[in-house]
């Protein structure tokens, strides 16, 4: 397989990406389609508080920490970009762009960049491509983007752009790997860090689709319950609740009461099936667990039950 690569024979990270803010929420993200081996590992970087940056074509990755960096002291996104291409003699190869904490953004694309090459950068956005079908890649994901609404939440919309892009044609050598980061103050796991969401499809034919499915497996894991999620467990629910934990190989209490053997096993399940973040010591269950253990024999299919 022919590969591009720059000077020093490193291969082109030819993507088309979408860095962008959501105000209200205080989340910064930036997804990526390339046809390059996990791209995901080279081009986002992001963080919570300061902004978010995509570096490609032939890209540089010391930009993402040094960006990040000067984004972190102040510097507006123009400068930092112009800053970060000063010294780097290959600059005409980069594409890069900016979106600071304000929502304030840049973007960069070298003389020397395939073709097609191109970026679009407004307040709360930017995005930017190489090697693409044509300047209706971009120009259809900032028509999406500034069209979206902010009540959708900001990793879906930003999916939803690199799916309107490749619709344009995308990549036009193809599609092979796609990434989504999403950071938001202590909005990682456990609330340790800002990595909300961070997922990558290094490999695989329809990168953009199996990113989309597993960020709806990741909004079902990780995304925290609202009150509104809570059914109380009584009466149906609760009788459904046990059976659905017969079937699933756990032993529910056998009396019409959410007593403390039905309690047990729902933890066990939730716990097992790694519903941590939705379980809460009342009785109640997440409609989105209920949902889950609906289909969960079905999805089980020939594996065997647990033991208690």
């Amino acid at each position: 397989m022919n590969r591009m690569m720059d000077h020093h024979g490193h291969p082109v990270v030819a993507t088309f990406s979408i860095i962008a803010f959501d105000e209200k929420e205080q989340e910064w993200g930036v997804a990526v389609q390339s046809k390059f081996l996990a791209a995901g590992a080279l081009v986002p970087w992001a963080m919570a508080e300061t902004g978010a940056l995509a570096t490609q074509s032939f890209a540089n990755t010391s930009f993402g920490p040094r960006g990040l960096r000067m984004l972190a002291d102040g510097k507006e996104p123009e400068a930092v970009l112009w800053d970060l291409l000063a010294d780097d003699p290959e600059r005409q190869l980069r594409q890069v762009g900016i979106v600071d904490a304000k929502g304030r953004s840049a973007t960069f694309t070298g003389s020397s960049c395939l073709s097609w090459a191109g970026g679009i950068a407004e307040p709360g956005f930017a995005c930017q491509g190489n090697v693409l079908a044509g300047e209706g890649v971009i120009e259809g994901m900032a028509d999406y983007f500034r069209a979206s609404s902010n009540d959708s939440p900001l990793a879906e919309r930003l999916v939803r752009a690199l799916e309107v892009g490749q619709e344009a044609g995308g990549d036009k050598r193809g599609m092979q790997s796609a990434s989504l980061l999403v950071v938001k103050k202590d909005g990682g796991f456990g609330g340790w860090n800002d990595r909300m969401i961070d997922l990558r499809v290094d490999e695989h034919h329809r990168p953009i689709a199996e990113l989309k499915r597993i960020l709806s497996l990741h909004r079902l894991y990780f995304q925290r319950s609202k009150p509104e999620d809570f059914l109380p467990l009584k009466g149906d629910h609760l009788e459904e609740v046990k059976d659905l934990l017969r079937q699933a190989g756990y032993t529910p209490g056998a009396g019409e009461e959410y007593d403390g053997k039905t309690r047990e096993a729902l933890k066990t399940f939730y716990l097992r099936e790694n519903f941590d973040d939705r379980w809460k010591n009342e009785p109640v269950v997440d409609r989105r667990v209920l949902e889950y253990m609906r289909h969960f024999q079905e999805e089980q299919g020939k594996k065997p039950a647990f033991d208690q």
